[in-house]
């Protein structure tokens, strides 16, 4: 099974940028491959820029942990069992906008979206990986 391509990570970007559109507010999207390597990167005028190495985080921790940004926040607080995963592997993201995305059953990459809330990070994520499957 094949990884994610260029031409694909190009389409994910194109289709999480007009959902960000849509919602009226400017993203950061990051796609990244199999190795959270980063594949394509958009940064909207008016994105906040503490939000590119954000959104290119929440990729690689999808990457990393095989699962949405946002399944890890209620395992990371105080007295659970993930709690401090923030600290690893260079800094992790455990709240909404990173989404794997698999081909297959096989994992090939992640979108990672920051700027908005993360209801909007998320929407505009999950429109990215749609735009994929």
């Amino acid at each position: 099974m094949s990884g994610l391509t260029y031409a694909e990570a190009q389409k994910a970007i194109e289709a999480g940028l007009a959902k960000a559109d849509e919602i009226g507010q400017p993203m950061n999207i990051a796609v990244v491959d199999a190795g959270g390597h980063l594949l394509a990167f958009a940064r909207q005028d008016g994105a906040i820029r503490a939000s590119i190495d954000i959104s290119q985080r929440k990729a690689r921790t999808s990457i990393l942990m095989n699962l949405p940004t946002g399944d890890l926040l209620p395992l990371v607080q105080p007295g659970q069992e993930l709690y401090g995963l923030e600290q690893l592997s260079g800094g992790m993201v455990a709240f909404g906008g990173g989404i794997p995305v698999h081909r297959g059953g096989e994992l090939v990459g992640a979108v990672g979206v920051s700027a908005g809330s993360v209801d909007q990070d998320t929407q505009v994520a999950r429109a990215a990986v749609d735009a994929l499957t």
